[in-house]
């Protein structure tokens, strides 16, 4: 797909120039920082897989990666990171409200983006998909520093902040090739199950990775008092004694005591449990494809499903 990056690549370009210099800066420097672009190649793939070859394509796959990149210039705010794809986080560089202002930037630019299309459809699914993306943030904020909460309700923040974007970027490759409402919901269908999965691995890393590979810290999760799968399964199977240490850790943020965290998620099995959940979600997304046509773009689908879970950064 390097070709067709490219063209997305020229768009992002295009569309972050801005008369404030700040914000030409700040854009730039997160951007430019690369990353997997997962969501804007869903956006090529599905249009491409439906049969879809019109330049709207390019122009939704850089809003898709606008609003991703807004949401991780508010995120590392809110978390308080200081490290992201390997380098410095901007809120770390530039400040955080110089961060937040930028994010802000992006979204509204998005909606630019997305209005040019002149697709009421491509507004319906990007506005929706970008008002749970903030119910998300705001439900992972109330859940934080919490041991009790319970898998349902950290599946519903991974559903809500993390897989609606992945099936808003699937689902609006379907819209631009006039798919039947049917196929639309089975792209979406797909795009919910693979982000799901693609977060179960990302929150299990932050216990099984290094910092190195991961490009941030590892135990960040731990130390923001987030209570993500590995450790919700490490209290269920684990001792009294090892189930109050996890839950004092998540409550106070605990980081030095993460070698003793890490050995309990390995011991009791919580990482290789959180593991076989991603693979079940990429197993609903497989399953997804199967309205599909048979093509190149199918076949890199149903990789996706295979490299999401068995990545190791």
């Amino acid at each position: 797909m390097a070709a067709e990056m490219q063209q997305v690549d020229e768009v992002i370009r295009r569309r972050l120039a801005s008369e404030v210099a700040l914000i030409n800066q700040i854009s730039h420097y997160i951007v430019s920082a690369g990353g997997k672009r997962i969501r804007p190649r869903l956006v090529l793939l599905f249009a491409a897989a439906l049969g879809h070859e019109g330049p709207a394509r390019y122009e939704l796959a850089a809003t898709v990666e606008f609003i991703h990149t807004a949401t991780l210039l508010h995120d590392d705010v809110v978390d308080e990171s200081s490290l992201r794809r390997g380098r410095q986080t901007a809120n770390a560089l530039f400040g955080n409200a110089a961060s937040v202002l930028v994010g802000d930037f992006l979204y509204s630019r998005a909606f630019q983006m997305m209005v040019s299309v002149e697709r009421m459809r491509v507004l319906d699914v990007l506005a929706n998909a970008t008002n749970v993306i903030a119910e998300g943030e705001v439900l992972q904020l109330m859940n934080m520093h919490d041991p009790d909460i319970s898998v349902d309700d950290y599946l519903r923040v991974i559903r809500y902040k993390t897989a609606k974007l992945f099936e808003a970027s699937a689902q609006l490759g379907a819209v631009l090739a006039d798919a039947s409402p049917a196929l639309e919901e089975a792209c979406a269908d797909y795009g919910r199950s693979l982000g799901t999965a693609f977060q179960l691995v990302d929150d299990l890393l932050d216990y099984e990775g290094d910092t190195s590979a991961l490009g941030k810290n590892v135990g960040d999760d731990l130390r923001e008092g987030k209570p993500t799968l590995p450790l919700l399964l490490a209290m269920q199977r684990g001792s009294s004694a090892q189930r109050e240490m996890i839950r004092h850790a998540i409550e106070h943020g605990e980081t030095e005591r993460l070698p003793e965290v890490i050995a309990v998620v390995r011991e009791t099995g919580a990482l290789a449990a959180t593991r076989e959940a991603a693979r079940a979600e990429a197993d609903k997304a497989r399953r997804c494809l199967q309205a599909l046509p048979e093509s190149e773009a199918k076949k890199a689908l149903l990789e996706l499903c295979v490299r999401s879970v068995e990545r190791s950064s």
